[in-house]
């Protein structure tokens, strides 16, 4: 099996589900994700990345952020500093990815403005509204890393050269 058809293999039972080099894969239901502290993003214009075209203006969303289901399941660390060659790949059950360094979340703004939203706009999401929904608040354009229905996240470490 190639790596593509494991990274974009469906979540199991669960509406997220965190796999690959966690010290403890997790899975997570919409109840278990909105026990966690909540964080509210602003109010952003969707838009298309090639073309700047406005697709839909967003109310804010509310969940909770990316890296406190990461600190959860626990970073790699067998290998000294291990954590930091760690990749994070966001797959929604269509199979539409996005990726976020170690570097990005952790050790950046970023990080502190990505969400795994439930709610917008104060209202509880539903599966037709797409959740759970993976969103980076800091992206200049939010589109691109946008993840309707997000199924899992996988963590990937990079190998050194040597």
């Amino acid at each position: 099996m190639d790596s593509v058809n494991v990274i974009a293999a469906p979540a199991l039972e669960s509406a997220l589900v965190l796999s690959g080099r966690f010290q403890r894969p997790l899975s997570f239901d919409l109840a278990r994700l909105k026990a966690y502290e909540s964080v509210q993003a602003t109010p952003f214009d969707l838009r298309c990345y090639t073309t700047n075209r406005f697709i839909r203006s967003v109310e804010p969303y509310r969940g909770v952020r990316l890296t406190t289901l990461i600190s959860e399941a626990g970073l790699p660390n067998s290998e000294p500093v291990e954590f930091k060659r760690t990749v994070f790949v966001a797959v929604g059950h269509d199979g539409y990815a996005v990726t976020f360094s170690w570097h990005e979340l952790f050790n950046t703004p970023v990080g502190e403005n990505v969400l795994i939203a439930y709610e917008c706009g104060g209202r509880a999401l539903e599966v037709e509204d797409g959740v759970p929904i993976l969103f980076s608040g800091s992206d200049i354009l939010p589109a691109p890393r946008h993840v309707k229905r997000l199924a899992r996240i996988e963590a990937h470490v990079l190998k050194p050269l040597a």
